[in-house]
């Protein structure tokens, strides 16, 4: 050991004490839960981890994510001891203008993984661990656990995936406390052995130790005979050092008042020894400096190897096309420019044509099978070590994995999701397989774009702007069927933006969609000017940022009416994107959406059914206009 047990103790009262402090001072927080971690984090930054605390993100850092987020003021007390936080800012915890939020979110510049709601932070370790091992990258990656978040599906997600893979670059740590919020944890009832044997049964190795004995906790962390992944399980005590209060329930959340919050430090002290030693107090902590990041060597992709079949692949695109296969081609032609792009699957690569990536770029490429939250996450991990990464599976699929999306805005995440299969359109395979909510979904996100691209070129030129786009997550919506080509190689898209496909000086309604309900819009126009009516069509490829300016511009040329047609239920639809934005003006909004839970049939029949193909557009434009 580099340290003395005695200067460890010392630390570890430290922690406690500042835990106490902060959640004392700002009346809010789990003091108790960062009690029972302390000695582990001691453990681990002051003696195991190898990392450069001037250099943070130095990719070859060892790497900690603290999953049980509530207890994130031991993570600024470690911060604080490690010189990177001053007392008055650590004091300012949980207050409106400091980055040391109630849970940790990247606004705090030590944050490995915005964390909060549980069972995020295995996922996004294994994303992390994935890419070392597949880089030959020499760091080690740690997640701090609660034994009450073990009970959450996803943690086993990603246990099973990095057992598969034999990350033995992971280290699971689960601070098993018996107590969670309202009563003992899941495990506890049923005994530990059962969370020992679910981790052994996907060939994780177990190391259980006294959680509060430091020495033990580095023996067990510094294993360096364990060939694949490794859970520690950590026995503590909830609120430990604090006698009065350790193991009993009804403290989680709880804070101390000014006068018990001095009881309680009084009686943390008398119980630590090395609290007063002077000569500890004095003691200077030097880091373990990573080790020397070899040269990282990607496997090297011959663009000339390939050129001849991208471009066979890009002429696919300018022919009829389903929006989900030419998004596939999208991203394995520029996968072969951008090095830093990376593509995970959710076992469903051949029927969201991920699977072309993976043919020309296996080295990037993920597959994460049925597991949509994990593979959420560990995008994640690899987007915290530099990575692109664009994430595929059915949209029905993605509400599945709506916390982890969430955590990722809230983490200003860049990555990017592809959900295919949208909309009743899809046809007989039925309402659980037909993305209907997804828009609503992505739309109530902060700093999000969603893009709806109707044909190969649209997908192509949109997919380009996905790639590109920096301030938040990025959603692309794709559909099943096979559409004609609308635009041509020349026609430009951006951000923001819109087209005006139908417009006159006599249209009496501005009917506005996207990707597969255009063609619908197309065909009603067609029929309604032959018999004298004219209207307005808009493809509102990006319906985030809307282009509502342009919107209100054709509306209000339409007698300041909109018909919004979408393969999507109303909720948080395009209609109420749209309406929302002219509910202060003098425009009338109508829209034609899913009604409800739709059934198997042909996409005709059920497009008819839904009341948003041609047939319905031309009767609904006829109505209003009429009546209105």
């Amino acid at each position: 050991m580099r340290n003395s047990l005695k200067y460890l103790d010392y630390i570890s009262y430290q922690l406690k004490r500042l835990s106490l402090i902060q959640t004392g001072i700002a009346q809010s927080g789990h003091p108790t839960s960062c009690l029972s971690a302390a000695d582990i984090c001691t453990a681990l930054f002051f003696e195991v981890m190898h990392f450069d605390p001037d250099n943070y993100h130095e990719l070859n850092n060892d790497r900690f994510i603290l999953s049980k987020g509530h207890a994130s003021a031991l993570l600024y007390a470690i911060w604080h001891i490690l010189g990177k936080i001053s007392y008055e800012e650590l004091i300012q915890y949980r207050s409106f203008d400091s980055p040391l939020e109630g849970h940790p979110t990247f606004r705090f510049a030590y944050t490995e993984a915005a964390t909060g709601s549980l069972g995020i932070g295995l996922s996004i370790g294994v994303g992390e661990a994935w890419i070392a091992k597949r880089e030959s990258r020499n760091f080690h990656t740690y997640i701090l656990l609660g034994d009450g978040e073990m009970s959450e599906g996803s943690n086993w997600e990603a246990i099973m995936r990095a057992g598969e893979l034999k990350l033995s670059n992971i280290t699971a740590i689960i601070d098993c406390n018996q107590l969670s919020q309202s009563e003992t944890s899941l495990f506890e009832r049923s005994s530990y052995s059962t969370l020992k044997q679910g981790f052994e049964s996907f060939g994780w190795h177990i190391i259980e130790v006294n959680g509060h004995n430091i020495e033990a906790l580095i023996n067990a962390l510094n294993n360096k005979e364990i060939s694949g992944p490794k859970a520690i399980l950590a026995y503590t005590e909830k609120g430990h050092g604090i006698p009065s209060i350790a193991n009993h329930q009804g403290y989680h959340g709880k804070v101390f008042s000014a006068n018990l919050l001095a009881e309680k430090l009084d009686e943390l002290e008398k119980n630590n020894p090395s609290a007063t030693d002077t000569k500890l107090v004095k003691s200077i902590w030097q880091p373990s400096l990573p080790q020397q990041m070899p040269k990282l060597t990607l496997a090297k992709n011959d663009n000339n190897l390939y050129e001849k079949a991208l471009q066979e692949l890009y002429q696919q695109i300018l022919q009829p096309i389903a929006t989900r296969k030419a998004a596939g081609i999208a991203l394995a032609i520029i996968g072969s420019g951008d090095k830093s792009i990376a593509c995970l699957d959710a076992d469903v690569k051949n029927s969201t044509y991920t699977e072309l990536f993976e043919t020309y770029f296996p080295e990037r490429f993920f597959q994460c099978f049925i597991a949509e939250q994990n593979m959420i996450s560990i995008a994640l991990g690899l987007e915290r070590q530099g990575k692109k990464p664009f994430a595929a599976t059915f949209a029905s699929f993605l509400t599945r994995a709506h916390d982890q999306i969430r955590m990722a805005a809230i983490g200003n995440s860049k990555i990017k999701i592809i959900g295919s299969h949208a909309g009743v359109s899809i046809g007989q395979d039925g309402p659980s397989q037909m993305g209907l909510e997804d828009i609503a979904l992505f739309a109530g996100l902060p700093n999000s774009i969603i893009l709806y691209p109707s044909d190969g070129i649209s997908t192509y030129k949109l997919f380009s702007i996905l790639n590109q786009y920096q301030g938040g997550i990025g959603y692309m919506r794709t559909t099943r069927a096979e559409t004609p080509s609308l635009y041509t190689k020349t026609d430009s898209f951006n951000l923001g933006g819109s087209y005006v496909l139908r417009s006159s000086e006599n249209d009496q309604i501005c009917i506005v969609t996207a990707g597969i309900t255009i063609f619908e819009a197309l065909k009603a126009y067609e029929k309604l000017i032959n018999e004298g009516i004219s209207v307005a069509v808009i493809d509102a490829y990006c319906l985030k940022p809307i282009d509502i300016r342009t919107i209100i511009k054709i509306a209000k040329l339409s007698k300041n009416k909109i018909l919004t047609i979408e393969d999507h239920y109303e909720a948080g639809g395009i209609g109420q994107l749209i309406g929302v934005q002219c509910s202060q003006l003098n425009i009338s909004v109508y829209s034609l959406f899913v009604p409800s839970i739709p059934r198997s049939g042909s996409p005709e029949k059920l497009l008819s059914w839904a009341k948003i193909d041609y047939v319905s557009i031309v009767e609904k434009v006829k109505e209003i206009i009429t009546k209105f």
